[in-house]
C-alpha cells in the first residue's frame, strides 16, 4: 500500500464518505472554540491548542506550549472518537499552520499513520461548497487509546545549544524575518533568535493562494536547505512548537524524512540564560 500523502486537497476529500473519516477543528487563538461554535465545517469535532494539545507549564521549561503526557493526550484522543484505525483529516482557519500541523504531527508521532491536513482550511472547503454547520456534533468516546512512546523525534535545548554551533547540524527558525531579525516580538519577551540558526519562514511552504506548493517544489527547496545534512542533525523551531511543524508537515509532503522538533523553540529559549542573537546585540 503506497504512503498516504499528510495533504488532502478539498475536492479529495468531498469524494470521501464522511462516516469513514473523523475531521477534526484545531482552530486556536482568540475566540476559537466559540467561532467553531459559531460555523464550522459539517461534522468536525473541536480539539483546543492549549487544553488539548499542550500543557500548561513554566514557560522557562518546555516553551509555551509544551507536549502533554502520553497519557493525557491517549485521553484526549479517545474524547474525540478516535481510535487506531480511524482515518483523520485536520483543518485549521491558517492554512494548517495553526494547531492543524502540530496535532499531525502529534499523531504521527503517537504512531498513528492515517491523518491529513486540509489543504488551504477551513476558507478554501467554505470555497468549495462544504457543508457548513453551527450544530453540536454528537459522537462516541473510544476506549483509550495505546500510545507507548513519542516515536518522532524531538530535541531539547541542550541539544540545540550544541548542534546551533556544530557545522554538521542545521538549526531552522520557521518564524517570519522580522521576529527573526528582532523587530518585533508579539508573543515572547525577548525578541530575536538563536545565533546560529537560519530563517526560513514557514509561510514560504505556501503559495499565493495559501495553499502547499507541490512536495517537488518543496522537496527542491528543503534540500538546498538542508545541503547534506540529515534528518538527525535537523532541528526545526519556532516561537513555541507549534508552527513549526507546518514546516515538518511540507518536508514530509515533500518526501523528506521528519526532523527533530525543538518544542520548547524560541519561548524556552528566551527565558533561559542563553546566548541569544538581538537587534541590540548587532
Amino acid at each position: 500500500m503506497s504512503k498516504l500523502s499528510p495533504i488532502i486537497n478539498v475536492e479529495d476529500l468531498l469524494k470521501l464518505n464522511p462516516l469513514e473519516i473523523i475531521l477534526i477543528d484545531a482552530r486556536a487563538g482568540i475566540n476559537a472554540e466559540e467561532n467553531y461554535k459559531a460555523e464550522h465545517l459539517k461534522g468536525a469535532r473541536y480539539v483546543d491548542l492549549n487544553k488539548d494539545l499542550a500543557t500548561v507549564e513554566d514557560p522557562a521549561n518546555g516553551g509555551r506550549h509544551p507536549l502533554p503526557s502520553l497519557s493525557k493526550f491517549s485521553e484526549v484522543l479517545s474524547k474525540l472518537g478516535i481510535s487506531p484505525s480511524s482515518h483523520i483529516v485536520i483543518y485549521d482557519d491558517k492554512n494548517g499552520s495553526n494547531a492543524a500541523a502540530r496535532f499531525w504531527w502529534m499523531l504521527r508521532s503517537a504512531g498513528h499513520e492515517k491523518v491529513q491536513v486540509l489543504n488551504g482550511g477551513l476558507q478554501e472547503a467554505v470555497k468549495a461548497g462544504f457543508s457548513i454547520s453551527s450544530e453540536k456534533e454528537n459522537f462516541e468516546t473510544t476506549e483509550k487509546y495505546p500510545i507507548s512512546e513519542w516515536k518522532l523525534k524531538t530535541a531539547d535545548i541542550e541539544e540545540v545549544e550544541k548542534a546551533r554551533n556544530n557545522s554538521d547540524n542545521i538549526v531552522i527558525d520557521v518564524r517570519d524575518k522580522n521576529r527573526f531579525d528582532g523587530l518585533t516580538e508579539p508573543l515572547d519577551l525577548i525578541a530575536g533568535h538563536i545565533p546560529g540558526a537560519v530563517n526560513v519562514p514557514f509561510s514560504e511552504n505556501l503559495d499565493e493562494n495559501g495553499l502547499f506548493k507541490s512536495s517537488k517544489i518543496l522537496n527542491d527547496k528543503y534540500s538546498e536547505v538542508l545541503k547534506d545534512k540529515s534528518s538527525e542533525n535537523t532541528i526545526v523551531h519556532c516561537g513555541s512548537g507549534v508552527t513549526a511543524c507546518h514546516t515538518l508537515l511540507a518536508m514530509d509532503y515533500a518526501g523528506i524524512e521528519i526532523p527533530k522538533l525543538y518544542v520548547g523553540s524560541w519561548s524556552e529559549w528566551s527565558r533561559n540564560d542563553r546566548e541569544m542573537a538581538t537587534k541590540k546585540s548587532e
